[in-house]
């Protein structure tokens, strides 16, 4: 098993190197392209120049506009303090309507993969049905946990074997009945959302006791879920548990 993890590590590592690429823009920014893909089968942008000794990375504000242009009402108290709370998870700041990070060259690594990780939290946040806005998908999951009793630790940071961290949005420990369990909501579930979930469980599930679980709670009223998904998911031992089916898993996170 552990030799599978690590070839299904290297090739992530050779998939993420090459589909990676720069581009010199006019001034001092640099625009990277990335793999990782927004709500509409984008690749994301990230955008860099250095200010002092500081390489600052910025999404030059595509996530919040695109949000907006889409219909999706960002002035609301409770969205702002959720969209701060995902950012602070990340360590990113929010200046006017853009998403910002800045790094040193030790820690560019982690630092643009927070960056990369928040456009796709923050992206992630809202579901926008054709008629109306939806409510925050994981403000759902959670209000149902704690109306059953779940247990649960929120938003938790867990290192991985590449040295970076990876964010989980909950983790409930190890019990009598149940090993511990990490937890991702997934309100968009696209092939972006399953690499990154797959990346960050495979990088610290060695970091977690043998017989740790993952699960993606997986929004599936508002939309279908591809079965690509759900095979890309199963195929990284990560357990899909559809929204619309909560009750069957209620008791496997409460107890």
């Amino acid at each position: 098993m552990m030799q599978e993890m690590q070839a299904l590590l290297d090739r992530y590592w050779v998939w993420l190197r090459d589909q990676t690429s720069l581009r010199q823009l006019d001034g001092e920014w640099i625009e990277i392209n990335t793999p990782f893909l927004d709500r509409h089968n984008d690749g994301l942008q990230i955008y860099a120049r250095h200010e002092g000794d500081d390489l600052l990375m910025t999404d030059d504000g595509y996530i919040l506009r695109d949000l907006e242009a889409s219909g999706c009402k960002l002035d609301l108290p409770r969205r702002q303090a959720l969209i701060q709370l995902t950012l602070r998870g990340f360590g990113v700041q929010l200046a006017e309507d853009r998403l910002e990070i800045r790094a040193r060259p030790e820690n560019f690594a982690q630092r643009k993969h927070n960056l990369i990780q928040a456009m796709l939290g923050v992206n992630d946040l809202f579901y926008l049905s054709k008629a109306s806005i939806r409510g925050l998908f994981l403000e759902d999951v959670q209000a149902w946990m704690d109306q059953n009793d779940v247990r649960y630790s929120p938003n938790v940071q867990l290192l991985g074997k590449s040295g970076l961290s990876h964010s989980f949005h909950f983790l409930i420990n190890k019990s009598r009945q149940q090993p511990e369990r990490i937890i991702r909501a997934i309100n968009a579930p696209d092939r972006s959302s399953a690499e990154s979930f797959a990346f960050a469980w495979i990088d610290t599930r060695e970091a977690r006791a043998q017989e740790a679980k993952a699960f993606a709670v997986v929004n599936d009223l508002d939309h279908s879920v591809p079965s690509a998904f759900l095979d890309t998911l199963r195929s990284y031992e990560i357990e899909p548990l559809l929204w619309g089916q909560r009750d069957s898993f209620r008791d496997r996170l409460a107890s």
